[in-house]
């Protein structure tokens, strides 16, 4: 598995949030945190004070999971809890938004969306001289300021906030490489990669021939 990215010196942020059909509570005991929603509930036994409050912090937004951390704990303990905090969002990523965005104050580049009750969600990291293309039967509509990117066939949709997510989308309406992308696509070469490998993550490129 992939591990989950770090930010990066071109200030990419890789955000976390929860569903926003999504509520957390604890239980009559407060011995559990309930998550539910029109999926179902789910209930995390015990959870440490981290991943309670990322939970809580993930109902309201977008969060950094690094900012969970305090400075002087993270020598000691911050990548233990960390590590608990990531085992936890893995087991519900049906409920999970991926988000990337950049630190230039003009909000989200694109999010990756669960819909499907079994969805989980790794970034890919497509082989430079692979030849992609966006998948055929993926539908593309607008829903508010934001482009859709649907597919009947997968379990995430991807909204997409800017512009610079759409140059990429449209790009792949051919066969193409990780390495050609970059050399066409008018942005940096860590964003471009960044959001190829969030489209194909979510299921929204196959090889080409």
């Amino acid at each position: 598995m992939i591990p989950p990215p770090e930010d990066s010196p071109l200030r990419l942020h890789h955000l976390w949030s929860l569903r926003e059909d999504t509520a957390v509570g604890w239980d009559e005991e407060g011995q559990a945190l309930v998550l539910s929603g029109p999926q179902g509930t789910e209930r995390i036994e015990a959870p440490t004070t981290v991943v309670a409050e990322a939970l809580h912090r993930m109902e309201l937004g977008p969060i950094r999971l690094a900012n969970l951390l305090q400075p002087k704990d993270e020598a000691a303990a911050g990548q233990d809890s960390y590590t608990v905090v990531l085992s936890v969002l893995r087991e519900i990523s049906h409920l999970v938004i991926r988000t990337l965005s950049l630190e230039d104050l003009k909000g989200p580049v694109l999010s990756v969306v669960p819909v499907g009750r079994t969805a989980r969600f790794a970034l890919a990291r497509v082989p430079a001289q692979r030849r992609v293309r966006l998948r055929p039967n993926v539908t593309i509509t607008v829903q508010g300021n934001a482009f859709l990117l649907e597919c009947r066939a997968l379990e995430h949709r991807v909204q997409i906030h800017r512009p610079e997510a759409m140059w990429v989308v449209s790009l792949l309406a051919w066969p193409t490489t990780p390495d050609a992308l970059v050399e066409v696509a008018p942005l940096p070469a860590e964003l471009t990669l960044a959001i190829l490998g969030h489209l194909a993550g979510a299921g929204m490129t196959v090889a080409a021939g």
